[in-house]
């Protein structure tokens, strides 16, 4: 009867920090998954740039004309919605 309360609060920790991180983990791994060329991107750092090749573990990212960045593929944070696709799907 004592042990109850214990067991709320792990099943309470559980729910509320580790499987909000495992959905974070397994977004973040889908999104590395999808990373093509020509996908803007957002990175850790705050760089924002398009994708010019993608060579395993390793990102290309053009920042400029003729200016690349070889980057670790888990930098990148995000990617970046281009404003003609968010258009199109918020004409429904």
């Amino acid at each position: 009867m004592e042990f109850i309360p214990l067991i709320v609060v792990g099943v309470l920790m559980y729910v509320v920090l580790i499987l909000p991180q495992q959905r974070r983990n397994r977004e973040h791994r889908a999104l590395l998954a999808s990373l093509e060329e020509g996908d803007e991107v957002l990175t850790n750092a705050g760089v924002y740039g398009f994708i010019a090749a993608v060579d395993g573990d390793v990102v290309w990212l053009e920042v400029a004309d003729g200016v690349e960045l070889k980057l670790s593929k888990a930098s990148v944070a995000n990617k970046v919605a281009v404003a003609a696709e968010a258009d199109e799907s918020g004409d429904d």
